[in-house]
Order: structure tokens, then sequence, then C-alpha cells
């Protein structure tokens, strides 16, 4: 167990950025779940820009790499123009 006052507060901030983190990317894998099941186009096109931001979001907080959000917008986007 922790010694000093610092090492006990490291903890309690570490617990809730995991906490906060997880969840962000909870949001974001199933927001390009929905993305990728969606089989309408306006829809698709809607979602596309929402689900852009949001990775964009998380690659720069490093919650992703940003060649995974890179990636994955590529592949999204791909997706959505076969569907039109």
């Amino acid at each position: 167990m922790a010694n000093h006052k610092s090492a006990l507060k490291r903890i309690r901030q570490t617990e809730r950025r995991r906490l906060h983190n997880k969840f962000y990317a909870k949001t974001m894998r199933n927001a390009v779940r929905r993305l990728r099941a969606t089989t309408d186009a306006n829809e698709a096109r809607d979602l596309l820009p929402k689900v852009q931001k949001m990775l964009d979001k998380l690659a720069k907080r490093h919650n992703i790499h940003k060649n995974k959000a890179a990636n994955l917008k590529s592949k999204l986007a791909k997706h959505v123009n076969s569907l039109a």
C-alpha cells in the first residue's frame, strides 16, 4: 500500500482517469459499430462527421493511437461511400 499522501492522491487520480478513458473508448467503439451496421446512406452520412470528430478527439488525448483513428476514419468513409 502507498506510504505517502501524494501516492494516495495519485492512485485516486489514476482510477478516475481510467474510468473516464474507458467510458469514451467504449462510446467510440459503439459509435463505430453503429455506423458500420447502418445500411441507410443518409443516416450514415449524418453519423460519419460525428464519429470522425470523436475519433480525432480520442487521438488528440492519446486514448487511441493517431494511426488507429486515421485507419478507422478511412474505412468508415469507404463504407459510407459504398452505400451511396
